[in-house]
């Protein structure tokens, strides 16, 4: 069980191995080949694993070249892994395996996250015009006790739950401000040594031989796939959404990324548009890219949280209206005014869309800590709003970011990035949305993992969208 396993029993990143399997025909690697790379992993005894459930990272990349693509890794469930990648570029590529935090682990506290649903503590606070009564109550998606005990902030149009503990001494239309009252990890000191930074979690796997390759012209012959020789019904093929080459993002899903350097391109492009921004602040960066960019797009003071929103800019010359919202709770780390929680939902249904109307959202990086049910019903939500608003006006351009890895935190890990990752890809497949794939687009960069990419990932990001615009 999860209680009596030891930090020993658990993946060592630095007993296990990657080997490079040779072409079947033993000849050089071509571009448009697949690479498959075979991982074998041990504890900290140095015993092989013989169960499966590791979460592992896997990149080519070419540091010279600034290249790099995300490979896909396949769990044999017995300890084994095959990671696929697409060779794209001519010239060398390195091949780099990471063992994130150890995913047997997570289920536990995946667990533990949907047992204790009150994860985050949020504020409410008060103010009365005699005097001044200020209390401070506990928030959130579930609380634990009766109705007559609670405030009921339900929203009336999605059906979103938002609870709060009644106040001792004011009733539930008095509430101000929402802020992060702390985390709780509901973690056992046991079950913390389980997870550690730069020994079992973010560590790379060395190879038991080279890990570098050269890369030829692609040729007539090149090699699709070997897996279904090692592994019958498991072949795969590595699918990437596009990969880095002279650090420029090249999609490989038909979209055509064009490069906008300057603030002349980007005017030009969103010349006449609106651009409707909601989400988190993954999000918000992309809204402080574009006016930090182009100075034309000014700014205007809402006198509003600059975390939150609402945040507009204008570039009057070039008919350029940009919005940003926040998202509903649950939000952690902000402080706003309550009257300020809008649901993307509700946003979109207040959108008249068309031709000139861009829509970008992203809502992620605040349900980590929450169950699944809880995402799944948020954007089951905003779906339905998508769908009427492309009813209404089919020109619309939405699109929707997706999450990506991050530095090192237990409670909100790549794990549940990634599975929360895979359930927006599935919930939007059959809406004409567009998908940026920010998790790619972080994991094949140079740069380290981050909640918010740095610039140059920003910047690749910022020249797909608008890719898709113009």
């Amino acid at each position: 069980s999860f209680n009596s396993l030891s930090p020993e029993d658990t993946s060592d990143p630095t007993h296990s191995t990657f080997t490079i399997i040779p072409r079947s025909d033993g000849g050089s690697w071509h571009g448009g080949d697949q690479l498959e790379v075979f991982i074998k992993m041990y504890d900290f005894r140095g015993r092989p694993k013989k169960s499966g459930g590791d979460f592992l990272l896997a990149r080519l990349h070419n540091p010279a070249l600034f290249a790099g693509v995300a490979g896909q890794v396949l769990d044999h469930r017995n300890g084994s892994y095959t990671a696929v990648f697409s060779l794209l570029w001519e010239g060398d590529a390195q091949v780099e395996v990471r063992l994130k935090p150890y995913v047997s682990g997570l289920t536990h506290l995946e667990r533990n996250t949907t047992e204790k649903c009150t994860l985050s503590h949020h504020v409410l606070n008060v103010e009365q015009s005699k005097g001044s009564v200020t209390e401070i109550t506990t928030c959130n998606i579930c609380l634990k006790a009766p109705q007559q005990k609670l405030c009921n902030y339900t929203d009336l149009h999605t059906g979103e739950p938002w609870f709060c503990y009644k106040p001792k001494k004011l009733n539930c239309d008095t509430r101000i401000t929402h802020a992060e009252g702390g985390f709780r990890q509901n973690l056992k000191p046991m079950e913390e040594n389980l997870f550690k930074s730069g020994v079992n979690m973010k560590v790379s796997i060395p190879a038991s031989g080279p890990s570098i390759i050269n890369i030829l012209p692609k040729s007539d012959d090149s090699q699709k796939c070997q897996t279904q020789r090692c592994y019958p019904g498991e072949a795969m093929r590595a699918n990437p959404a596009g990969y880095y080459y002279q650090d420029a993002w090249r999609a490989l899903d038909g979209t055509s990324v064009h490069q906008f350097n300057n603030a002349t391109a980007i005017s030009q492009c969103l010349k006449g548009k609106v651009l409707h921004l909601y989400g988190d602040s993954t999000v918000r960066q992309w809204f402080e890219f574009l006016i930090a960019k182009v100075p034309d797009l000014k700014k205007f003071d809402l006198k509003t949280p600059p975390q939150t929103g609402p945040l507009m800019a204008l570039d009057y010359k070039n008919n350029i209206l940009l919005t940003f919202r926040c998202h509903g709770p649950p939000l952690r780390a902000y402080t706003l005014p309550v009257s300020e929680f809008h649901f993307v939902a509700n946003e979109l249904d207040s959108v008249v869309g068309g031709a000139n109307t861009v829509v970008i959202f992203g809502v992620w990086a605040h349900f980590g800590v929450y169950p699944v049910e809880v995402y799944i019903r948020r954007l089951l939500s905003i779906r339905r709003a998508v769908v009427r608003l492309l009813t209404r006006a089919p020109d619309t351009l939405v699109v929707i970011r997706t999450g990506n890895p991050k530095r090192l935190k237990l409670t909100v890990n790549d794990y549940y990035a990634l599975q929360r990752d895979k359930i927006l890809r599935a919930i939007f497949k059959e809406v004409n949305v567009k998908l940026l794939d920010a998790w790619e687009m972080t994991q094949a960069h140079y740069l380290p993992h981050d909640l918010h990419p740095p610039q140059p990932i920003i910047k690749n990001m910022i020249d797909v969208i608008l890719s898709h615009v113009c």
